[in-house]
C-alpha cells in the first residue's frame, strides 16, 4: 500500500493586510474539503494550502473572495 503524499499549492492573495486578514482568509480555505492545514505569509501576500488532493482554483478563488480578498492567478 502506497502512501498518498499531501499536494501543497501557493496561492497569490491581495488585499491582505493585517493579522485580521490573515485569520479570515485562513478560516475560509481552511473550510475546503481535503485542507489539513493553511500558511499565510502577510509580507509575501501568499497562501500556502496543503491538502489531501489537488484544490480546484474555482473552490480556492470562491473561498477567498468568501473572505473579503482576491486571488491572482492560480496555485503554483
Amino acid at each position: 500500500m502506497t502512501e498518498q503524499r499531501p499536494v501543497v499549492q501557493t496561492y497569490t492573495v491581495t488585499g491582505m493586510t493585517c493579522e485580521h486578514c490573515v485569520k479570515a482568509v485562513t478560516g475560509e480555505l481552511s473550510a475546503l474539503p481535503g485542507v489539513d492545514e493553511v500558511r499565510i505569509d502577510l509580507a509575501n501576500g501568499t497562501a500556502t494550502v496543503t491538502s489531501a488532493t489537488p484544490l480546484s482554483d474555482e473552490s480556492v478563488r470562491a473561498a477567498v473572495d468568501e473572505a473579503g480578498y482576491e486571488l491572482v492567478g492560480g496555485g503554483a
